[in-house]
């Protein structure tokens, strides 16, 4: 069975792209993988941070996980399992400088004012690597948007191992869920659905009560014209591509059913059926977060108790690529 590792940084609550693109699908995997789901705290303190938001939004999204069907002795916070430090520092030694210069999400996130971010934003990419590699983990579920990352870690893997003259870390393979859906914002469906946007009505969280669903998409950016009968009618309609994919997302069907059924129509109907379809399938995660969230002090147990779990499958591979650099413990 192969190992998964996947993470998500707790920087607010999960949206319906997060949940689409990634929960969805790392619940299932759960099935036949041996999963470790991370909450990478250490990752948010990358970009300015308020501390009490950061406990608050890491418990936030506990509780979401864990409705969504995240097993609760898979999921921990990345803090509390110190393989990850160690074994960042290591791969900091171990990565160059050339690599990470061509990291794109740094150029992205960093913009003009690069001078004025933190090292962590620059060196975070290996620390990716260690959360993966501390592991040992063989396949990691990303977007088209972290292939770069996996092939870094893979990177550091090959010298780490060459440098050391072992095959001590095994190659990374980015795996893409069949299921897995792009999910652009409702405002500008030429951007990705982010937490950072400023428009609150640019997503959808997972605790959104129906109401705040049904006005979301109701104001959903669309154009005047219908609905086409066939995908290729999509193609510069960013905005109504957009909705048309999360609606067969949601309903597991494809787009060109959903257009079959809606195709001609005005997005007036469309957007009452995808709105009743997301408060059905979202209800109920939001409902169970709001009952996980009653009780902070559960949800830190259950974040303990998955650290002790990572902490027995990640302390003897960090300890032994501790001791293959020399350090002596």
């Amino acid at each position: 069975m192969q190992r998964v590792f996947s993470g998500i940084q707790p920087t607010g609550i999960p949206h319906l792209g997060n949940y689409l693109g990634a929960l969805r699908n790392w619940a299932a995997m759960q099935a036949d993988h041996d999963c470790v789901f991370c909450l990478v705290d250490m990752h948010s303190i990358t970009m300015p941070w308020n501390p009490e938001d950061l406990r608050r939004q890491t418990l936030g999204s506990a509780a979401c996980l864990l409705a969504t069907g995240i097993e609760p002795t898979r999921l921990y916070n990345q803090s509390a399992v110190s393989a990850h430090a160690r074994l960042g520092w290591i791969f900091n030694c171990v990565s160059r400088l050339g690599w990470l210069n061509r990291m794109t999400q740094f150029k992205d996130k960093a913009g003009k004012n690069r001078e004025n971010h933190s090292a962590g934003l620059y060196v975070y990419p290996n620390l990716m690597a260690a959360d993966i590699l501390a592991f040992h983990a063989t396949r990691v579920p990303v977007g088209d948007d972290q292939k770069q990352h996996i092939e870094l870690a893979n990177d550091i893997a090959q010298k780490f191992n060459h440098d050391m003259g072992t095959e001590f870390f095994p190659q990374i393979e980015a795996f893409i869920p069949p299921a897995a859906a792009r999910v652009m914002s409702l405002r500008d469906g030429t951007k990705k659905m982010s937490k950072s946007d400023p428009s609150e009505q640019s997503r959808i969280v997972l605790t959104d009560t129906p109401d705040e669903i049904a006005l979301k998409i109701r104001r959903a950016k669309t154009d005047s014209d219908a609905l086409p009968s066939d995908v290729e009618g999509l193609e510069d309609r960013a905005e109504a591509r957009n909705l048309v994919a999360i609606y067969a997302a949601m309903s597991d069907e494809t787009m060109s059913d959903v257009l079959a059924r809606f195709g001609g129509q005005g997005f007036g109907p469309f957007k009452n059926a995808l709105a009743d379809l997301l408060v059905e399938k979202l209800g109920p995660v939001a409902t169970e977060t709001a009952r996980l969230m009653q009780n902070e002090d559960h949800i830190i147990s259950v974040l303990r108790a998955g650290a002790d779990r990572a902490r027995e499958i990640s302390e003897p591979i960090v300890q032994e690529a501790e001791r293959l650099v020399g350090f002596i413990r």
